[in-house]
């Protein structure tokens, strides 16, 4: 009996250096880095790997650096030419300082999705809505600078922002098919004039050249009737030769006086 009750010390001490084993050891794996602090102050940032700690002396912090995604909710955004819109978004970042990240920021998730509404409302404030349309790769590119520069105070690094969708009230919808429609409209009217320009220019030179032999203007009467009788017309316009107009004008000129 004597020896059993020595050995229940023994077991304890054991038991209890098992518990500060067990808590000073830590592993960190290859995307993890742990922030260390002792007696509550910042001692530097280890790992990945194997990481001995004091028990209650020093605390960690682990820090995932692998890239996350932030899903930016709906914004009502009223774009420069004063159109409501919503527009949605995601950003894709992660943390490069893990001492920061820890020690600047409360919880660097909340403040990035906060700085990424206010930013993208902001951004797509100063510009109408046919750019935000149009332009959406230039408008990504200006959000991800700003928002870089602004989380870079708290180890976030902010790799890429996508505006996912504009949404558009059905009134708008509507204006904006009637104004592609009176685009659609105006580009035809266009074409439709240079057309008459052309074929006006084309007439005009080849009545420059037909006009240097008047056989030629003959030729071009028989060529015309030819295709007109090629047709299977019931109907056959024979042209007048101008030539002749002009011989029985100038002859009933002469009869007159």
């Amino acid at each position: 009996m004597p020896f059993v009750g020595s050995l229940v010390p023994l077991a304890a001490a054991l038991f209890f250096l098992l518990i500060v084993i067990a808590y000073a050891i830590r592993i960190l794996r290859e995307y993890e880095r742990g922030v260390i602090f002792t007696l509550g102050r910042f001692t530097g940032v280890k790992g990945p790997g194997l990481i001995l700690l004091l028990p209650y002396v020093q605390q960690m912090v682990r820090v995932d650096l692998r890239t996350r995604v932030l899903d930016v909710p709906s914004q009502d955004v009223i774009s420069h030419d004063n159109v409501s819109v919503r527009v949605s978004a995601v950003i894709y970042f992660r943390v490069i300082d893990a001492e920061k990240s820890t020690i600047q920021v409360e919880d660097f998730m909340a403040a990035t999705s906060q700085l990424a509404q206010t930013t993208l409302r902001s951004v797509l404030g100063k510009h109408d809505l046919d750019e935000m349309l149009a332009e959406r790769d230039r408008l990504n590119d200006d959000i991800q600078k700003i928002l870089d520069v602004q989380t870079d105070a708290w180890g976030i690094k902010v790799a890429t922002v996508e505006i996912k969708h504009v949404d558009i009230n059905e009134s708008m919808i509507r204006a904006i098919a009637r104004q592609a429609e009176a685009e659609r409209e105006r580009r035809a009217k266009v074409i439709n004039a240079e057309g008459e320009q052309q074929a006006a220019a084309k007439l005009l030179e080849a009545a420059q050249i037909l006009a240097r032999q008047p056989q030629a203007m003959q030729l071009r009467y028989l060529s015309t009737l030819n295709v007109i009788a090629g047709e299977k017309n019931s109907t056959i316009i024979f042209p007048f030769p101008m030539e002749i107009a002009e011989m029985l004008a100038a002859k009933t000129g002469r009869s007159s006086e």
